[in-house]
């Protein structure tokens, strides 16, 4: 990874009509995790999910819509992938930091991942700052910006229903 990529991050804000309390659920329980977690077009199966500090998070990252399992094959892509992971900060209802062993790129040699989240309560819901870590590439990072922002979009539809 070059010195620019190590230093980049990318900032994905959202404020939603709902309390920290729910939002934590969606992260930090396997029924909350597997309800909005992939990209549009993929779902996620929780294996281990263990909410605190240093606790594994292992699922699989599965294209479950003909139109994504048909991409990912016509790229010679799995059309799932297991990924293991780790909650390395842990504090409840505040902040939790996921650390994602990247060890399914072709060609790459593994290396960790983070994501940052901050939760903060506001008079009318809660306010979720998420920091992408730069992945290996420019290219791959941008992937996981645009990943994780239509995943995102689930979260929106919920709350704006």
């Amino acid at each position: 990874m070059n010195a620019i990529a190590e230093k980049a991050t990318i900032l994905i804000e959202r404020t939603y009509p709902a309390s920290v309390s729910e939002l934590w659920e969606l992260w930090a329980t396997k029924d909350g995790f597997e309800s909005w977690w992939g990209p549009e077009g993929f779902r996620v199966e929780v294996h281990a999910l263990e909410p605190k500090e240093d606790g594994l998070l292992h699922y699989t990252m599965i294209a479950d819509a003909p139109k994504m399992i048909e991409a990912m094959k016509r790229g010679g892509q799995p059309t799932s992938t297991e990924v293991r992971a780790r909650f390395s900060a842990f504090s409840p209802h505040r902040t939790l930091t996921i650390a994602s062993v990247i060890d399914f790129l072709p060609g790459v040699e593994a290396y960790e991942s983070r994501i940052d989240v901050l939760f903060t309560p506001l008079a009318h819901g809660a306010h979720m700052a998420v920091t992408l870590h730069a992945m290996h590439d420019a290219h791959t990072t941008e992937m996981q910006r645009a990943g994780f922002t239509s995943q995102l979009g689930k979260l929106d539809k919920r709350y704006t229903k």
